[in-house]
């Protein structure tokens, strides 16, 4: 496995490749990080996987300092899985420059997630952009738990006719249901004991769905103050349509139950896509 730190040298190496497969990740991994390099492995022939941690897309009282960086631990958890380069750039490197060029997010990224996070998803297209064209993979994987991130990027790549396929890979989670991510460090023990009703709120929201109650609104408000009881606080609950992320009508039917609340300091998102016609 290579490891490399520069333009120059990725360039060097991707030359001549024909069927790369791509997993930008901005480090600190985890096994659905590694999940989605299985699920590379499955679709090219040079596994590229990008260790960034990207400051265009953290706020200013966002946790970018604190960020857990651990490439090493990060490169032996990627030759083990069988990964055939990882690029990891400094900032420097990505941004030479100041970089007053961005790209302009479409307009489902100023919702959910985007309402708290301004410009949050523009960070993202624009180095996902700069990454793409670094890489130029036939094949890209990204995780579905960032549901609306992994949208966007959809939407960039069709709208720029970009010729890349987006894989959506499958959250992975914990025994009891808790999405794995990296901010998943940041809980206390207590908090972490309560980090698991994030996803069986989620599940009582699509049983409710299920069950014939078509009153979104209401069901993601009665959800929110169940969780607010039990001491989060709650950036949103929404119920959407799966294709699009449009706010959902009882004449869709595949649908995905959002979320994004507070334990203490540390954010987590989830989601939870199920078909609105199947009878619980």
């Amino acid at each position: 496995m290579d490891i490399l730190h520069s333009v120059t040298e990725l360039r060097a190496r991707l030359a001549g490749e024909t069927r790369i497969s791509f997993v930008p990740t901005m480090g600190n991994l985890h096994d659905g990080h590694i999940h989605l390099v299985n699920l590379a492995r499955q679709h090219g022939d040079c596994v590229v996987v990008s260790i960034f941690v990207n400051p265009l897309q953290f706020g200013p009282n966002e946790d970018l300092d604190n960020y857990p960086r651990t490439l090493e631990q990060d490169c032996a958890r990627l030759q083990a899985a069988g990964a055939d380069v990882v690029f990891a750039p400094s900032v420097s490197e990505m941004y030479p420059s100041a970089q007053t060029m961005t790209i302009s997010a479409p307009p489902i990224a100023d919702s959910l997630c985007g309402a708290s996070r301004p410009g949050h998803f523009s960070g993202v297209a624009t180095v996902v952009m700069k990454l793409f064209n670094l890489v130029q993979p036939q094949v890209a994987i990204f995780g579905k738990k960032d549901y609306q991130q992994l949208s966007v990027i959809r939407e960039l790549v069709q709208q720029f006719n970009l010729p890349i396929s987006i894989i959506g890979g499958e959250t992975v989670r914990e025994a009891d249901g808790l999405a794995m991510s990296s901010r998943n460090g940041y809980l206390s023990p207590a908090q972490r004991q309560e980090a698991k009703r994030l996803h069986a709120a989620l599940q009582l929201v699509k049983q409710a769905i299920q069950k014939g109650n078509h009153d979104y609104p209401a069901i993601c408000e009665q959800t929110r103050q169940y969780l607010t009881q039990l001491g989060w606080i709650v950036d949103y609950i929404e119920v959407r349509a799966a294709s699009t992320l449009q706010p959902a009508t009882a004449t869709d039917t595949q649908l995905v139950a959002l979320a994004a609340a507070r334990l203490g300091k540390t954010r987590l998102i989830d989601n939870l896509e199920f078909d609105a016609s199947h009878q619980a």
